[in-house]
């Protein structure tokens, strides 16, 4: 299953973090949870909303260059080696882990949350599937996050 996200684009400097998160809130749209990736010059703010299309036009709206991606949402081992399982599933397909985050707290049976962007998130779900590797979905995460 596949979860969309947004990439928010953004100038490197005091206040511009502050900026997107501010006309979300004031839409009432609640980050699920979020990423910031920076260089020197710009940082990508990625995103996950419940309502992902309002908060790309709303976003868009007042400026800001937003990109929809999907990402999957992994359950992984708490444990030592529980993220090396994931990965070595994937090894030798081709599929490349573009970037990964994680979730804040566990799952009910005491599993972190990883998001995952892969080169081919198709093919890396029928990996995953054949690996029996438990995905989640949208509406999934949200209960789980909401607890």
């Amino acid at each position: 299953m596949k979860i969309k996200q947004l990439s928010v684009f953004l100038e490197n400097k005091p206040g511009a973090l502050s900026a997107p998160c501010r006309v979300l809130a004031k839409a009432g749209i609640n980050i699920q949870t979020c990423s910031l990736a920076d260089t020197r010059e710009f940082g990508i703010l990625r995103l996950v909303v419940e309502d992902t299309e309002k908060a790309r036009r709303l976003l868009q709206r007042n400026g800001f260059a937003v990109k929809v991606t999907e990402v999957i949402a992994l359950e992984v081992a708490d444990r030592p080696g529980g993220l090396a399982a994931i990965l070595d599933a994937l090894e030798g397909t081709g599929i490349n882990v573009e970037y990964a985050y994680s979730l804040t707290g566990r799952t009910k049976s005491g599993h972190a949350l990883l998001l995952f962007r892969f080169s081919d998130p198709n093919a890396a779900l029928q990996v995953l599937k054949d690996r029996n590797i438990n995905t989640v979905g949208s509406e999934e995460l949200s209960r789980r996050l909401k607890g």
